[in-house]
């Protein structure tokens, strides 16, 4: 079944590599995105009748209601996305990532379908043996976390509504993130040939970007069996610590050095073991492992370099 697709931030990291997927799927697809990067990450589907493009702002009513009249599916991507981000934002994090997002709710008819993305940092520590599943209490940490699970909680009331607790995303994209854990790391590896862990037995989930396209598909197949439903979404055998995820780098990049500081906290306090028995259960299962997208990343790499404030 073809659907009509309205995707928030669709220029985005997660949305760049999703939109060309749905289109593929054969559904409509319209975007409205800021471009706040001046990134032109969806031009390879441009030529495609059934893409369409607005530069607008959530924000602003006159943009976004319109549009979403005229959509049987919602993915409301756009997002002031991550903790230094939003601190470094606090304003435009809120009015983007809570105010904006209510609004949309606000406007929602039942018939509509939303699928939307949180994120499993909600859960902060976990519980004493930093366990989760969807029914863990949540604890976030961070200004970005603490609006998410807000979110969380008034689409929940949307009878048609899915939540996607997304695990810490790697690989590649049109519109690239390099500051990304396993990004990250992989970027130092390559350019650095070092990093300096704090608290490095820290553990979070990952997941493949386009896995996280993947599962948004599966529920646009799967809609009446999950809706009104929250699922973790990550790898089951990527619940690694920093110093492990280290470890999986260096196979493939052996002069690699990591140390692990024996003072100093990591401001980032979240450590965790995610379980995705939930999602699993309705037949979606992750393609990509943690070794595939550094295999990828590296590659990447070859082309990117931040050197925006240097001379080579």
């Amino acid at each position: 079944m073809s659907y009509n697709i309205l995707v928030t931030g669709g220029a985005g990291y997660l949305g760049s590599t999703m939109v060309p997927e749905l289109l593929a799927a054969g559904h409509k697809v319209t975007v409205l995105d800021n471009f706040r990067f001046r990134q032109n990450s969806l031009a390879q589907v441009c030529y495609q009748p059934n893409f369409n493009v607005i530069k607008g702002d959530i924000r602003v009513e006159n943009n976004i209601l319109p549009l979403m009249k005229k959509a049987d599916i919602i993915i409301p991507l756009a997002a002031l996305v991550g903790a230094p981000l939003c601190n470094q934002d606090p304003v435009g994090a809120t009015t983007t990532n809570h105010d904006a997002i209510l609004m949309m709710l606000k406007n929602l008819s039942k018939q509509q379908m939303v699928l939307m993305p949180t994120t499993n940092s909600a859960y902060g520590t976990g519980d004493e043996n930093n366990y989760c599943t969807e029914e863990s209490p949540l604890r976030p940490i961070s200004h970005y976390a603490k609006e998410k699970v807000e979110i969380e909680k008034a689409f929940m009331q949307h009878p048609n509504a899915i939540s996607f607790r997304l695990a810490t995303v790697f690989g590649m994209s049109p519109r690239m993130r390099t500051d990304l854990l396993v990004n990250d790391f992989t970027y130092r590896a390559v350019y650095d040939r070092f990093v300096v862990l704090f608290e490095s037995h820290f553990k979070r989930n990952y997941i493949h970007i386009r896995d996280v396209a993947r599962v948004f598909l599966h529920a646009l197949e799967s809609s009446e069996d999950m809706k009104g439903e929250i699922y973790n979404v990550g790898l089951s055998d990527a619940n690694v610590s920093k110093k492990e995820l280290c470890q999986i780098i260096q196979k493939q990049v052996p002069d690699f050095v990591f140390i692990e500081a024996p003072v100093g906290k990591d401001p980032d306090q979240r450590n965790y073991i995610v379980s995705n028995e939930k999602i699993e259960t309705t037949g979606f299962k992750p393609t990509y492992s943690l070794d595939d997208g550094v295999c990828e990343l590296l590659k990447g790499y070859t082309m990117i370099k931040n050197s925006v404030y240097g001379n080579v």
